[in-house]
């Protein structure tokens, strides 16, 4: 919950930011604090604590502070260590696994079980398959449509805007697109989704919560996980995506059942074929 009311900062109304920083201050007093209490210790009006947990995607008042009061148990400290030129190569090796770790663990907290639920039945179901994504999350759109091409429906990744956008277009009724993007505001992605949903498909997205992408998704899920902006760090958040995008390709493929089996075992006849066996000479 404070990885996503931080990744909503800059978003909210400024009387609404006053009750964020107040949470992301004192997150252990406000769990165990009135309504009223929030509102003077903010500066705000009791309203505006009811504005302020349903922007962060809560229900009201309760469900904010029970979402919090979890999260308070269930969430590891985020690795913030970050590299220097100092570094020894185990130095680097324990504070990369460290942050890849915390940020999975991370984004496995804040997941919404339901919501998986919902974009693996949108997926089994569909026609047609496309994942979109710019930069690290056009390479997570490559993987994806990697595991999914095997599973016996049609798919195709797009990192390009303007063919993404034509393709959207075009999609026949109950196609699903898939669209990653760790802060769900590229313009160029939330356009080519407009299209999509326009033409009769549906949107599943993995994006941060509250975006204008999550907004207007079919079903959206939330890998809100703190990003670190270290020069010399990758996006931790691409490896939060890839681990969702493993956990559809899974459940579709349990989904679809033993007629899936007898094609996942032609392909792995074929992948082995292309191996080298022991005792063949070079």
């Amino acid at each position: 919950m404070l990885t996503r009311i931080k990744a909503l900062c800059g978003e909210l109304r400024r009387s609404e930011q006053k009750v964020a920083d107040l949470v992301l201050e004192h997150p252990s007093s406000v769990v165990g604090a009135s309504i009223a209490a929030i509102a003077k210790g903010a500066g705000v009006s009791e309203p505006t604590v009811i504005r302020f947990c349903r922007a962060v995607g809560c229900a009201g008042f309760q469900d904010f502070k029970l979402r919090l009061a979890g999260s308070l148990a269930s969430d590891i400290p985020y690795i913030s260590s970050g590299v220097n030129v100092a570094d020894t190569a185990g130095d680097l090796s324990t504070k990369l696994f460290d942050r890849a770790i915390a940020t999975l663990v991370q984004a496995r907290n804040h997941l919404n079980a339901d919501g998986v639920e919902q974009a693996i039945d949108l997926l089994a179901a569909a026609p047609r398959i496309e994942f979109y994504g710019h930069g690290a999350s056009g390479m997570v759109a490559q993987d994806a449509q990697h595991k999914f091409f095997r599973l016996g429906v049609p798919t195709i990744a797009y990192s390009d805007a303007h063919t993404h956008s034509m393709s959207a277009s075009i999609l026949p009724a109950d196609s699903v697109v898939v669209a990653i993007s760790h802060t769900g505001r590229s313009a160029d992605l939330l356009r080519s989704a407009e299209l999509a949903l326009t033409a009769g498909a549906r949107v599943v997205s993995i994006t941060a919560c509250g975006s204008p992408l999550a907004l207007i998704s079919t079903v959206a899920l939330y890998a809100d996980v703190n990003e670190d902006t270290d020069t010399y760090t990758p996006m931790t958040s691409r490896i939060a995506h890839l681990t969702i995008c493993d956990i559809l390709a899974v459940g579709v493929a349990l989904r679809r059942g033993p007629e899936l089996a007898a094609s996942l075992e032609r392909t792995k006849r074929t992948l082995a074929d292309k191996r080298l066996h022991e005792g063949t000479e070079n």
